[in-house]
């Protein structure tokens, strides 16, 4: 998958296939803070979903829900041991390289994306592209 063509532009819609499909569920997938912060907790090593419970305050089921969700996208693998399952980054250097990326994308953007009006702290879902709004005294595109 790429995001982009070999000339560094976005490619249009007419030629980007399911790349940027596939990108945008993969950032569906991190869009949760919870599962966010599972992942972090995996970079430290296997854990047990008592042990995350434990360590992050969720509950059981979060937990397991969004174990589940990650596992499903293909970002964490687990392996029995004894009763309990250990979990475990399927990528850790490439996921660790995406959240460092985001981290300074944020602090060069100022945190902008936390005021969104469609994205942002606080708002909810994902809106369709005709619901979409814009920051007051805005135009749309502009």
């Amino acid at each position: 998958m790429t995001m982009t063509s070999t000339s560094g532009r976005i490619p249009d819609d007419s030629s980007r296939g399911e790349g940027l499909d596939v990108a945008a569920a993969l950032f569906h997938g991190l869009s949760d803070p919870s599962r966010l912060a599972i992942l972090q907790h995996l970079t430290l090593g296997e854990h047990r979903v008592r042990d995350l419970t434990e360590h992050l305050g969720l509950a059981q089921s979060t937990v397991s829900a969004h174990l589940a969700c990650l596992r499903d996208c293909g970002l964490v693998v687990s392996r029995p041991e004894g009763r309990a399952s250990m979990f475990s980054l399927t990528s850790a250097p490439e996921l660790l390289g995406v959240l460092d990326a985001a981290e300074r994308l944020l602090a060069a953007s100022g945190y902008a994306v936390a005021l969104c009006p469609n994205y942002g702290v606080g708002t909810g879902g994902n809106p369709a592209p005709e619901q979409l709004r814009t920051h007051a005294g805005q135009e749309p595109g502009a």
